[in-house]
């Protein structure tokens, strides 16, 4: 009797176990949130490649469509080419999608569409979702879900609201473009996208309180993450109910957000080329808006190319720290900088175990937050270095712009509209990095723990 052939066994023209093979390798927590964003960024393009999307131009479209949907989808802000002239309103309409999308997560939306349509997750889509918005739980995914989806309306909404109100009257605007400059300036805010309809971005209306104050309070909320408002909004102020994740964050915010503002302010404040023509009141709005918009939000109200190295330098921290984990913000997170400096802190002070308000964090996560920090250091190195390969600009213009795209900022000192094809390609590379890198690698070390059944004999190299 002959053996059964090995191998797939053909049905028809259907081979089920490598259709299964190429569906397991996409649906894979880690690989699927990639696979999604670069999906999501060639639709983009596309859109943007149609006539209707830009003025008729000479010059060539392929390349600010492909930068501009990156930078949307990332949630970034860089351009090469000014929003408000080169795209036509649909084209504006395009990125405001692109970056609601990029915002709220291309998976999380995916996610929270099929329960619409289904009513339940499967495991599959539950570890999806999981990797996107950290939920600890399978059993809060729904639930986390649609409150993000209420948050980010909610927050949306109101400052969209301000804001329209605010263009309509303080600026004589008609209503239908004050709506529109009041919705695209709200997403573009909650969603730390930094994109504006003016060509000066905010520097025409830094003085203004009803524009700076609401976009500020919409950067920090979407930077907070989804998972600390959520937490706010079941446990209020009641401090001693936050988790240690919830306090980091909260606590991180307040105290960088008043750090950028003191040095912003002591750095730029009677500079003419910055903050030294403003009133006293825009002086304050100014260095309120230079604290809270290198929190990745990528708005700008004055010219950074004009700022100092001091508050260059001020800026690169603060941008490379970035705000909130599984929220619109970029950047490290907080919580990976303030682990660290616990971690060292604790290490300084000869004590084994890293604790934060009385709980001790595990190795494992000590051992995620450094890897996602040398590795975010590493990724600004290499940026840096071939901009300095591909361009004459000077080290510093360079890394505020490496640090800007890997952080999801969006801020330049005006060299982004001058740079080569080469160099374009390399900050749509760190944009892309900074924007999913942090959640693959965090979820990637987190699926691939396993305990070791043995355990080898210690050495102890010579450290320092």
């Amino acid at each position: 009797m002959a053996a059964p052939p090995s191998g797939p066994v053909r049905v028809g023209t259907d081979i089920r176990p490598r259709d299964s093979r190429i569906r397991r390798l996409l649906l894979h927590p880690v690989r699927s949130v990639p696979v999604a964003f670069l999906a999501v960024i060639m639709l983009g393009a596309g859109l943007l490649l149609l006539p209707a999307s830009h003025y008729p131009t000479d010059s060539d479209v392929a390349m600010p469509a492909l930068f501009t949907s990156v930078s949307a989808v990332c949630v970034t802000g860089l351009i090469t080419v000014d929003t408000a002239t080169f795209w036509t309103p649909f084209g504006q309409a395009v990125i405001l999608g692109l970056i609601q999308v990029g915002g709220f997560g291309i998976m999380t939306l995916a996610t929270l569409l099929a329960l619409l349509v289904r009513k339940n997750l499967g495991l599959r889509g539950q570890l999806v979702a999981q990797s996107e918005t950290h939920t600890l739980n399978f059993g809060d995914v729904r639930t986390v879900l649609v409150r993000v989806a209420r948050i980010m309306a909610t927050v949306e909404g109101s400052t969209a609201v301000v804001l329209t109100l605010r263009f309509w009257i303080g600026y004589d605007a008609n209503p239908a473009t004050a709506l529109w400059h009041g919705i695209f300036h709200a997403v573009s805010a909650f969603n730390n996208a930094g994109f504006s309809l003016y060509s000066d971005n905010l520097v025409g209306v830094a003085e203004d309180p009803w524009i700076i104050i609401p976009i500020c309070a919409a950067v920090v909320t979407g930077g907070l993450g989804f998972p600390v408002l959520i937490a706010l909004m079941r446990d209020g102020f009641r401090i001693k109910a936050w988790t240690v994740h919830v306090r980091l964050t909260v606590f991180g915010t307040l105290i960088l957000l008043a750090a950028g503002f003191v040095l912003f302010a002591a750095f730029e404040w009677n500079r003419p080329e910055t903050l030294g023509s403003f009133s006293t009141g825009g002086k304050f709005l100014g260095a309120l808006a230079g604290g809270v918009f290198p929190r990745t939000a990528g708005f700008n109200s004055i010219d950074y190319g004009a700022a100092t190295p001091e508050t260059l330098m001020v800026t690169n921290i603060l941008m490379f720290i970035g705000g909130g984990s599984a929220g619109t913000a970029g950047g490290i997170k907080i919580t990976t900088f303030l682990i660290l400096g616990f971690a060292i802190w604790n290490e300084v002070r000869g004590r084994e175990q890293v604790t934060i308000a009385h709980r001790s964090i595990s190795s494992s996560a000590q051992r995620q937050a450094l890897s996602v920090a040398l590795l975010g250091v590493a990724a600004v190195i290499a940026g840096t270095l071939l901009l300095l390969i591909f361009t004459d600009y000077s080290l510093e213009k360079v890394l505020f712009e490496s640090i800007s795209a890997f952080a999801t900022v969006g801020v330049s000192t005006g060299i982004t509209y001058h740079l080569p094809a080469s160099a374009e390609w390399v900050l749509m590379a760190l944009m892309f990095i900074g924007r999913i890198g942090t959640i693959t690698v965090a979820s990637a070390l987190a699926l691939s723990a396993h305990p070791r059944l043995y355990q080898l004999p210690e050495e102890r190299p010579i450290i320092g």
